[in-house]
């Protein structure tokens, strides 16, 4: 049984109240983005996190006082970490804060139960030039809430004095859209720490701290050394993304940090794959998804109970797919092999009236075969004494059948078969025996080619897998789990 690092089922609840945002906004975020940084580059800082640069001059990230119009606060105890940003870049980014800071929504807490939409049909629409907003972290009352930004009255100190105030509400999300990351209500749990009185949630604020660089085009501060730690952050990130709409902005920041990793990336996803499907596919890597698939298909049913319930049944629909392709590849294969006949000088099939030495060693390469990828084989092998069959794995036995060579049915095992009839062993035998076994091993490596191809990242000269490595994504296949691109 393979062993996961997310395998902790009290961690796995499901974010069904996340808000939402408009299909249009994922598609031109990015090209509005770029323009606006464009503007402000010349104000850039790489320093991130909390209050430093308090001088009303500062304006910078993460303060930027003169120009920004969001107030964010995160408060523990006597800790406190500040920006002022931007709404433009925020609700490009973020369909959390793109509903909160909506005309819509302003208008919508304003006036009460006043209808939105009635306004809108009057042409009574509100600019929102001039508006400033504060969020600040809702800890929650319990160990099981999730610590959500609520929106509060601005604070005049902050710019000014003359500014109006909006209402303090918790935005509520519109309803939701069939976009990619609506499917992740029932995989995604965020992992932000439990808050104390005595203890800050420091990882909540460094995993904030990443979410709104990553929103000014700064690189996320991530562990680059030790890639364990590295998924944890990317992971917590991700999920935090995934709550406040903000996946498309994210995911590729994701998707470029543990690819650095490289060779230690494709050994950790062969030890995890479950856990790497579900992050590859929160952050819509290409890479890491296929990379994690093909493990996952090779091992399945294994990872049911780290996926079922966790990933979108898209994804578990095409997990089976690829698992059927497989048998049915395997099964063409081995009908192949079942098949598999010499033949005499005179180019007709051997049987026992023709060859019968040539015909043995059919017999025992058969034999061979049935009792490696049988699971109720019988365990009478005519080479040992009985005994319990070896644990199936088909997968290293079509390798071992790739490899031809010594690698199964040596020398040492048809001269033991070969005993077992005092008439048929001779040193001459033996040697015929063995150029004819050679020649049937080549047949059926040429008969497995198609089982032996390998679509991993991962170097297997260090070390073999017990499955196989044959899955492949296809073009039809990310549209179906990621959707049109």
């Amino acid at each position: 049984m393979v062993s996961y690092p997310d395998d902790n089922s009290s961690s796995s609840r499901s974010l069904s109240s996340r808000p939402a945002r408009s299909s249009s906004i994922a598609s031109s975020s990015r090209t509005s983005m770029s323009t606006v940084r464009r503007h402000h580059r010349h104000a850039r800082s790489h320093a991130g996190g909390g209050g430093g640069g308090s001088s009303h001059l500062q304006n910078e990230f993460p303060l930027f006082f003169q120009t920004g119009d969001v107030e964010i606060v995160l408060a523990s105890g006597k800790r406190e970490q500040k920006y002022v940003l931007h709404r433009l870049y925020l609700s490009q980014a973020s369909g959390f804060f793109e509903a909160g800071m909506s005309e819509e929504w302003s208008r919508s807490g304003l006036s009460g139960q006043q209808d939105a939409s009635s306004n809108a049909s009057t042409g009574s629409r509100r600019s929102n030039d001039g508006k400033r907003w504060r969020y600040e972290l809702d800890w929650g009352k319990g160990a099981e809430d999730i610590p959500m930004l609520v929106q509060k009255p601005a604070s005049d100190s902050i710019f000014g004095g003359n500014t109006p105030k909006p209402p303090p509400l918790r935005p509520k999300p519109p309803a939701a859209s069939n976009g990619f990351f609506r499917s992740m209500a029932n995989m995604t749990a965020i992992n932000l720490p439990a808050q104390t009185a005595d203890e800050p949630a420091d990882e909540t604020f460094k995993t904030y701290d990443n979410l709104f660089r990553i929103f000014y085009n700064y690189p996320p501060i991530m562990d680059s050394v030790n890639i364990a730690n590295a998924y944890i952050e990317c992971k917590t990130l991700l999920q935090l993304a995934d709550m406040y709409d903000a996946i498309d902005i994210v995911g590729p920041r994701i998707d470029h940090h543990l690819l650095r990793f490289q060779g230690r990336l494709w050994k950790q996803i062969a030890k995890y794959p479950p856990s790497y499907l579900k992050l590859g596919y929160l952050a819509r890597s290409k890479v890491i998804f296929q990379e994690s698939l093909i493990h996952v298909v090779g091992q399945w049913p294994a990872g049911t109970g780290q996926l079922r319930g966790h990933v979108p049944q898209s994804v578990i629909d095409l997990i089976e797919d690829k698992v059927d392709e497989l048998e049915e590849t395997k099964s063409r294969v081995e009908s192949k092999l079942w098949r598999l006949t010499l033949t005499t000088s005179r180019g007709e099939r051997v049987t026992p009236h023709n060859s019968w030495l040539d015909w043995q060693m059919m017999s025992l390469w058969r034999q061979w075969f049935a009792e490696n990828t049988t699971q109720n084989a019988t365990p009478t092998s005519i080479l040992k004494a009985p005994g319990p069959p070896p644990p199936l794995n088909t997968g290293r036995v079509f390798r071992k059948i790739g490899s031809a060579g010594s690698s199964y049915l040596g020398h040492d095992d048809v001269k033991k078969f070969l005993k077992i009839s005092s008439e048929l062993y001779s040193r001459d035998n033996v040697r015929r025996g063995e150029r004819r076994l050679e020649e049937l091993k080549n047949l059926a490596r040429d008969a497995v080619k198609l089982l032996m191809r390998s679509y991993l990242e991962l170097d297997l000269r260090e070390g073999g897998l017990p499955y196989l490595l044959c899955t492949r994504m296809e073009e039809r296949d990310w549209q179906l789990v990621f959707g049109d691109d």
